[in-house]
């Protein structure tokens, strides 16, 4: 464990001794006042890889060369494009080859998944979910519902933290879980809130919700490339992702599934049906009956969306030299550095101006969290976000009183949290 001390000197130190270190060159950096910023927004979009207009132009060149025939002649031919992304989605997300599949957009795939998954009848038609998930989410589960003939208010048990708290305690799941099993069809959690943090513990969750007789699934929007994952181990059934947070995949990048191996070879699941999720050793006969692909690919629909692919292509290259368990790790250090930090400024200055202190609602547990705390601030919050920003501090503001920050591995620093930390000091 290590003892974090808050001084220039020591976070100098860290980013010497960081093997990881190299990684932050290979992305471009906005500026301000010619200076490269300090940001810590890569939980809402990640920074751009350099190599990600060289492999976007290589599509762009051979699609001028090619035309229509890229789809074969191509230097990475389209028709197979997604073969290339699938090992290396899956070993970020803990799953096999065939459990993956990179395609759509996030919410897009969430519905998808649903017409799958959900399928409630008149006496078990609940779903599971956090009361402070994403709006869009929300706006999905609730949709699913309606669309079944249920009352969403009925339908959807959204689950709060206790008072007084931020956090889910997973007995509490647990319990909700238990007291809903006549009557529960789907679990659906974002596997890391986007608003608290929270990393849940998905595979009690997961082991749980399957003994009620409901099936399984999260949203990993804030969790692949934040978190180690291990959803085929975990027996989760489906999961979506996006890739432009984390996964720096460029704006409204690609989004992906995950459907577990058990599911491969079930050509009895509902799913809405396209010409690629076709096996592809029929797929151009233009058969007249639909014969799903084996695996997640089944639920594609459409061809592969070359370009956006390319830009996800150079972020998990950089993914795969890195690893997931050394990127972890420096994200526990320097989540651990900053934590450390907003502490002895509770304790040192605020604590003698009898100010109220800032308040970390992100579990203090490493293991239930990733690269994100969330910060409350009662007092002037939304003033020193502002005065954070203008000195080159890019984070985030979540009404009504909430500063979320993600120090990233790849691309932050120790010296980015110090900095942060002493002009967090100096607003205050």
């Amino acid at each position: 464990m290590t003892n974090f001390i808050n001084s220039l000197s020591f976070a100098t130190d860290m980013d010497s001794n960081d093997p990881l270190a190299g990684f932050r060159d290979r992305f471009y950096f906005p500026q301000m006042n010619g200076k490269d910023v300090v940001y810590f927004t890569g939980n809402s979009l990640g920074l751009q890889p350099k190599t990600t207009q060289d492999l976007v132009l290589k599509e762009l060149e051979d699609w001028a060369t090619w035309g229509v025939e890229g789809h074969f002649h191509a230097r990475n031919p389209w028709f197979s494009y997604q073969d290339i992304l699938t090992e290396q989605i899956a070993s970020i997300l803990g799953a096999k080859p065939e459990e993956v599949v990179s395609m759509n957009s996030l919410t897009t795939n969430l519905h998808l998944l649903m017409v799958s998954f959900y399928r409630p009848t008149k006496s078990r038609y609940k779903i599971l979910c956090e009361y402070d998930l994403f709006p869009s989410d929300l706006y999905a589960l609730q949709s699913q519902a309606s669309f079944h003939g249920f009352n969403p208010d009925d339908a959807l048990i959204a689950l709060e933290a206790r008072e007084g708290e931020y956090a889910l305690r997973t007995d509490d799941i647990l319990q909700a879980i238990e007291q809903n099993k006549d009557s529960l069809c789907t679990l659906m959690l974002g596997a890391v809130n986007y608003y608290t943090g929270q990393f849940f513990d998905i595979d009690r969750i997961t082991k749980a919700a399957h003994a009620a007789g409901a099936t399984v699934g999260y949203n990993l929007a804030h969790a692949a490339g934040n978190v180690p994952l291990k959803l085929h181990d975990w027996d989760v059934d489906f999961a979506c992702f996006c890739s432009y947070k984390y996964l720096n995949a460029s704006p409204g990048g690609v989004s992906g599934i995950f459907v577990h191996e058990k599911f491969a070879h079930d050509k009895t699941i509902p799913r809405f049906a396209g010409w690629w999720g076709n096996d592809p050793e029929t797929r151009f006969k233009m058969p007249r009956t639909f014969v799903p692909a084996v695996g997640a690919r089944s639920w594609q629909l459409s061809n592969a969306p070359v370009l956006s692919m390319a830009a996800l292509k150079a972020s998990l290259d950089i993914f795969e030299e890195a690893g997931m368990q050394r990127l972890h790790d420096k994200s526990t250090r320097l989540t651990g550095f900053l934590e450390a930090i907003i502490n002895e400024i509770n304790e040192k200055k605020l604590t003698s101006a009898k100010l109220k202190p800032i308040k970390i609602i992100t579990p203090q547990n490493p293991a239930e969290r990733g690269c994100q705390l969330s910060l409350v601030m009662e007092e002037k919050g939304k003033q020193v976000y502002q005065k954070l920003m203008e000195a080159g501090i890019i984070i985030d503001w979540r009404e009504p009183d909430v500063i979320r920050v993600a120090p990233v591995p790849l691309y932050n620093t120790f010296t980015d949290v110090y900095r942060f930390g002493k002009l967090l000091q100096e607003l205050v």
